[in-house]
């Protein structure tokens, strides 16, 4: 029988060299005993814990099954890999998000064969950018990607990602939280998991992080989260709606609160075409300009100004907040063996809040990494960084300038009142600028993205 300790910090164990093992089966086979509160959480004592079962031994263990940690289980499964994907929850559940899908994540969707699953849901023709007196219609700016976007609970999405995991040939562990690391030297050799019938050990050979935003095991292992470029945080909620089946997804820019103090973020309705709408709030933040506002009350503002026009029934349900680290500004997000995904990496972008999209890319482009690389540590961020660094160092310092006193009643009826430039703001604000587009705009948005890049303090990801 295996007995391993459990401590509040990565344990160093240099004896042990993962190797690829036979996989074994996941069902509670063993019986684990605790010395210690079985419900011990991440940041309390692990060092009276003992854990008497033979540990289970994958080559790839994916930690968060969002549609990143799916996307990665999915892709490296269809490259032969042996994979483990282990997640805190059961599925189906639900997850804190807009709900929305940029033409960039349908074309990210029908590359991991969920054409199908697409045809089920709300399909959108592009954005109604609504404030300071202005409605546009804008439609998605087609070129490399979909000419239309969707949208769709993420109850449903997550779970339809992850059964195409499974289908991949991916083993699951359900109801698995990833508390503490096993480390031999910089590599990652068990991963520590609570279950609902105790403590759990993973050998893993190679570890993808892609536990959202918060990244909990991305603490343990030291990530950080640099809070002095821009940052979100949101607040979504769902209620019923006669427009629920409108071909326009529609953002409020002129997003103000009770008082009518101008925010610098922006309101959301996405249609479900379910009965109902994914109806939410955002706002950007900084160190130095920290968003103080309530998100709950902000959001029943909100719901109370869009509710004549969206004819809006009844209460919200299912309210749910988060905050949301951006454009990469995360540093210590690889290893030699390990790599963090999605939120966990910050792939989320900075001028929309998008973060779909970026996990389901970044879920393929690990399962790549994993495949031609034997060490991760400075590939990945590097990788990470010709893929987004640019696009990403530009918007946050546009998302930046956002959040500046009194810029955005200055700057927003002017845009608005510009059918051209909002065109152009949708284009970039999605990030639907492709390596093959040679337009104009194109060329500037990477020159724009190549010089900021230069003139960042801290580039994203951690790249030196």
């Amino acid at each position: 029988m295996h007995t391993a300790t459990c401590t509040a910090r990565p344990t160093q164990h240099h004896e042990h060299k993962p190797q690829a093992h036979k996989p074994q089966a996941l069902g509670v086979g063993h019986q684990v005993s605790l010395k210690g509160p079985e419900r011990a959480e991440f940041g309390k004592p692990w060092h009276d814990c003992t854990v008497t079962v033979e540990p289970l031994h994958t080559d790839v263990l994916v930690i968060g099954a969002g549609p990143a940690g799916s996307a990665a289980a999915a892709w490296c499964a269809r490259a032969g890999m042996d994979v483990l994907l282990a997640d805190a929850e059961h599925f189906p559940r639900d997850k804190a998000c807009g709900d929305g899908l940029t033409p960039r994540a349908i074309l990210a969707l029908r590359e991991l064969g969920m054409s199908d699953y697409l045809n089920t849901c709300a399909v959108n023709v592009g954005l109604r950018a609504a404030g300071f007196g202005q409605t546009l219609l804008l439609p998605w700016p087609g070129g490399k990607w979909p000419t239309t976007g969707g949208a769709s609970p993420r109850m449903r999405l997550d779970n339809a990602i992850h059964e195409v995991a499974l289908a991949a040939g991916a083993r699951e562990l359900p109801g698995a939280r990833a508390i503490d690391v096993t480390m031999n030297g910089d590599h990652i050799a068990a991963v520590m998991f609570r279950t609902e019938e105790g403590l759990r050990e993973v050998r893993a050979r190679r570890v993808v992080v892609a536990d959202g935003a918060k990244s909990t095991l991305g603490r343990v292992l030291g990530r950080q989260w640099h809070r002095d470029t821009v940052y979100g945080v949101a607040s979504r909620a769902y209620i019923s709606s006669d427009r629920h089946d409108d071909p326009w997804i529609s953002s409020h820019l002129e997003l103000r609160d009770a008082d009518g103090v101008l925010l610098s973020g922006y309101g959301w309705v996405f249609p479900l075409a379910d009965g109902g709408v994914n109806i939410g709030v955002g706002t950007l933040a900084t160190d130095k300009r920290p968003a103080n506002i309530n998100l709950r009350t902000l959001l029943d503002t909100y719901v109370g100004q869009q509710r004549d026009d969206w004819k809006l029934q009844g209460d919200i349900s299912n309210y749910a907040s988060r905050p949301l680290p951006m454009g990469g500004a995360v540093s210590n997000i690889a290893g030699p063996n390990w790599v963090m995904i999605g939120d966990a990496a910050a792939c989320i972008n900075p001028l929309n809040g998008e973060g779909i999209d970026y996990g389901l890319e970044t879920g393929r482009l690990a399962a790549i990494a994993l495949a031609e690389h034997s060490n991760l540590s400075r590939v990945w961020p590097q990788i990470l960084h010709k893929e987004y660094g640019p696009a990403f160092s530009i918007a946050r310092r546009l998302g930046d300038v956002l959040t500046l006193p009194g810029f955005l009643i200055k700057a927003g009826p002017i845009g608005m009142r510009s059918r051209w430039m909002m065109e152009i703001a949708l284009r970039l604000m999605g990030n639907l600028v492709s390596d093959e587009d040679t337009d104009t705009i194109a060329r500037l948005w990477r020159t724009a993205g190549s010089w900021s890049s230069r003139m960042d303090e801290r580039a994203p990801f951690g790249v030196k």
